[in-house]
């Protein structure tokens, strides 16, 4: 709609009211949506605002949270997102269906819970909220594999096996749901195949030689997943400390979703500066062009250059805008876009801001290689570089980088449609996930510390000091415990002569 009502205005007559017009259509609807969004979100249900995943990390860990798994919290959520992702600000929707695909398991077992006892286990809540975890994945790209893995990794540190093929059969179902809804929707841009099918000829997508470029590229993308992670945190500390921050956001707390959204608004306007950052495209639909088979650098002529309805969505308003200096601007401005938009007081999540901008990324990096190379790798004709594979690599290895996962890769295999790039891909996972963790925490870990949930973090396996503790360094003395021996008049004088006491461990022997 946005885009469609933007082409509309731009035929009135007249230069100059045409472009004022567009303006105020392009800025005007972000900020009616994003309006919209955060005062549906501070009015109605406070918890829906961010991405969810960090706060369902806590709730596995077997912290409850108020009112985060209710009813008002997911038809709020399910609103506001549709208004924030409406609007063409770079967030993404990853987060937010976990979020809200946990809601629904835990609905279903408080349902379940009026039938059969075995529900009212805190465990079972527990796996039916781990399966709820895996289906919003399987349901953002239709990728169920990729789902239960990430889910896995990013929501549990301990995880049961026997939760397993429940998460599996859950993430399956939901996909395949999905699957049978998209002929019923009869959207012209949705079809059977994968969400961004590619077509790379299997064998000559990149070669053996390329192997050191795709594990540059994890390395980049690791110290940039690293740096995003860092600046996200330092901005959201700068804004909650800063004294003149907090006299005038707090006070005026739609003022800072306001300004941001007319940031963005200005920067991506397609008549102004966003003509040399495809400003056209919405942002995440630019993942089509960036995974595209051909290279944008060559001539159209080239039986390997792209065609002109690839380039001219990012060769500028008047065609001769470098594809480079688009790639460039692109991927610097909407680095920092994306970092401040994923503080905005509104449902949203990170995953899918910095899917395309690993895309963006990758295939700069591919870009660059092809020109220097002329087209072809080491200069032979028959092996061509191609772009787009490193848009893929790109795509994943930021994507582990900042979220900390390995499991990124499967879900790219997934929503790509082809395997033949598992090699460079899991070399550019590895490298750019072990770069990011020795600098930074994953982004939801940060983000739990921030809000100063209660969440224990993982003890480093390097750090043996905290091996060697051991619990009567901790406890108090003399504790009192309950054993297999302890019989009930041991019980219950414990419990008359410390009516205080809360809780107590529970011990194999005296």
């Amino acid at each position: 709609v946005h885009i469609r009502t933007y082409e509309i205005v731009s035929q009135i007559p007249g230069e100059d009211q045409s472009v004022i017009a567009m303006f105020v259509v392009w800025v005007g609807y972000m900020l009616i949506l994003i309006t919209a969004s955060a005062l549906l979100a501070h009015y109605v249900a406070p918890q829906c605002i961010g991405s969810g995943i960090p706060e369902m990390k806590t709730i596995l860990r077997g912290v409850i949270l108020k009112e985060y798994l209710t009813i008002r919290t997911f038809l709020t959520k399910i609103v506001g997102l549709t208004l924030a992702l409406g609007s063409g600000l770079p967030l993404g929707k990853e987060g937010p269906f976990v979020h809200v695909s946990s809601i629904v398991a835990s609905q279903l077992g408080r349902l379940i819970h009026g039938f059969k006892g075995i529900y009212e286990n805190e465990s079972r809540s527990t796996e039916m909220l781990a399966a709820g975890c895996a289906v919003g994945v399987a349901c953002t790209f239709s990728a169920p594999m990729g789902g239960v893995l990430f889910s896995i990794e990013v929501t549990s540190v301990f995880f049961a096996v026997r939760n397993y093929w429940r998460g599996f059969f859950s993430a399956a179902c939901a996909a395949i749901v999905m699957r049978v809804l998209i002929p019923i929707i009869k959207d012209p841009e949705l079809d059977l195949n994968a969400f961004f099918q590619t077509h790379f000829p299997p064998g000559k997508a990149f070669i053996l030689e390329e192997m050191p470029f795709f594990a540059i590229l994890g390395l980049i993308c690791g110290i940039l997943g690293a740096l995003f992670i860092y600046l996200h945190r330092t901005l959201v500390l700068f804004l909650r400390r800063n004294e003149l921050m907090k006299k005038v956001f707090q006070r005026y707390w739609l003022l800072y979703p306001l300004l941001v959204t007319l940031l963005v608004g200005i920067l991506t306007f397609p008549e102004g500066f966003g003509q040399y950052m495809a400003g056209k495209q919405k942002f995440t639909r630019t993942v089509h062009d960036l995974f595209m088979n051909c290279t944008w650098s060559l001539p159209r002529n080239d039986p390997y250059g792209c065609d002109k309805n690839v380039t001219n969505n990012w060769s500028g308003k008047d065609g001769n805008t470098p594809v480079f200096t688009s790639l460039w601007g692109f991927s610097i401005v909407f680095y920092f876009l994306c970092i401040l938009c994923s503080t905005l007081p509104i449902p949203a999540g990170i995953f899918m801001p910095v899917f395309v901008l690993g895309a963006a990324f990758g295939r700069l990096m591919g870009e660059h290689i092809s020109v220097i190379f002329g087209g072809y790798i080491f200069g032979v004709k028959t092996q061509a570089i191609y772009p787009g594979v490193y848009a893929v690599v790109g795509t994943a290895a930021f994507a582990g980088a900042v979220t900390h996962t390995v499991s990124v890769a499967v879900i790219i295999f997934e929503v790509t449609g082809q395997v033949l790039f598992l090699l460079p891909v899991m070399i550019a996972v590895i490298v750019a996930n072990a770069v990011c963790s020795y600098f930074q925490p994953s982004i939801f870990d940060s983000i739990i510390r921030m809000k100063h949930l209660p969440y224990l973090p993982d003890i480093r396996s390097n750090s043996s000091v905290f091996h060697a503790i051991t619990a009567d360094r901790i406890m108090v003395s003399p504790v009192q415990f309950i054993s297999r021996d302890t019989s009930y008049r041991e019980v219950n004088n414990m419990l008359v002569m410390m009516p205080r006491l809360r809780a107590f461990p529970i011990v194999d022997s005296n």
